[in-house]
């Protein structure tokens, strides 16, 4: 996920009265903590007192278009992204954070080149170049991915995310290996990272290793027992090892947090098939099918 910066400059004054001022400082304060707990509805409507006591705090706008992106209101906060920038162009923060409110609408180049002016401003923020790795990670620029993520490294060598996210561009390269190594980093700095645990166990699953993959996912799920893809992944990997009744059970799970989760139906399809009940697999590839007409492989089992 793109790391959001929020703004805490004081506000501008102006020449407005200090009482006036104050006022804005607090509401810049209220809504910074109020960002921090997740309280967003709180935090806008405070940047929005914060403006209109004095529409000249670029950190109002900035830290409000946080909010509004959080909110998934992605086209409001770039809104707001444009006029911290008109505000204050020499502040990076903007566009890093208009750069991840592209890259959230699928506007890779437009991200890129916010992330770029955001280098330009400030060339040792490592969380910056880590986001333009992950956006050149979408477009399919693994190499330029992985630069972004060395440069980041180099800046903080306890970033365990931009481990993370190099791990998937070696990944993505069939650098299976090295991928590995960058996720044994990342957790090392924190085993916490259920992203770096399930990632680690896809690398393990690629080489055959099912009962380190199948361990992996254990401790995702143990730190995110809500992400549908985590449970699908430990199914895959039971299936490969031949135990369907576990490949099933698993399944079932990521079907019932997630019931449009097409390869789960396809896959749980596959494992009942391999069981002989070909009643149950042809509902399963129908199921699948129907949320997605494009599926290929299950129209072929119908």
């Amino acid at each position: 996920m793109p790391t959001v910066k929020f703004v805490a400059n004081p506000s501008k004054g102006d020449g407005m009265p200090e009482s006036v001022q104050e006022t804005v400082r607090t509401h810049l304060d209220h809504g910074r903590a109020c960002l921090d707990k997740g309280k967003y509805d709180d935090a806008i409507a405070d940047y929005t007192k914060a403006i209109a006591l004095n529409p000249n705090v670029a950190t109002a706008y900035t830290n409000r278009g946080v909010a509004y992106r959080k909110k998934g209101e992605v086209d409001r906060a770039i809104a707001d992204f444009d006029k911290a920038i008109d505000l204050d162009p020499d502040d990076a923060y903007p566009y890093n954070n208009r750069g991840n409110a592209y890259a959230e609408k699928g506007e890779g180049d437009r991200a890129i080149a916010d992330y770029d002016k955001a280098i330009a401003l400030n060339p040792n923020d490592a969380a910056v170049y880590t986001n333009r790795g992950l956006a050149y990670g979408r477009k399919g620029a693994f190499d330029r991915a992985i630069a972004d993520y060395d440069k980041a490294i180099a800046l903080n060598q306890n970033f365990a995310a931009a481990y993370t996210m190099r791990g998937l561009a070696y990944g993505s390269k069939g650098e299976v290996d090295r991928a590995i190594a960058d996720y044994d980093k990342a957790i090392a700095l924190d085993p916490n990272d259920a992203a770096a645990c399930t990632n680690r166990g896809v690398a393990y699953g690629r080489k055959g290793a099912f009962d380190r993959a199948i361990a992996d996912y254990d401790k995702a799920i143990a730190l995110n027992p809500n992400d549908a893809r985590v449970y699908n992944n430990r199914g895959v990997a039971y299936e490969k090892k031949g135990d369907e009744e576990q490949a099933i059970a698993n399944y079932n799970k990521a079907i019932a947090l997630n019931p449009k989760y097409v390869d789960a139906y396809n896959n749980r399809g596959n494992a009942y098939y391999s069981k002989g009940d070909k009643e149950q697999a042809i509902a399963d590839f129908r199921k699948a099918f129907e949320i997605d007409p494009s599926l290929q492989e299950a129209k072929d089992a119908l």
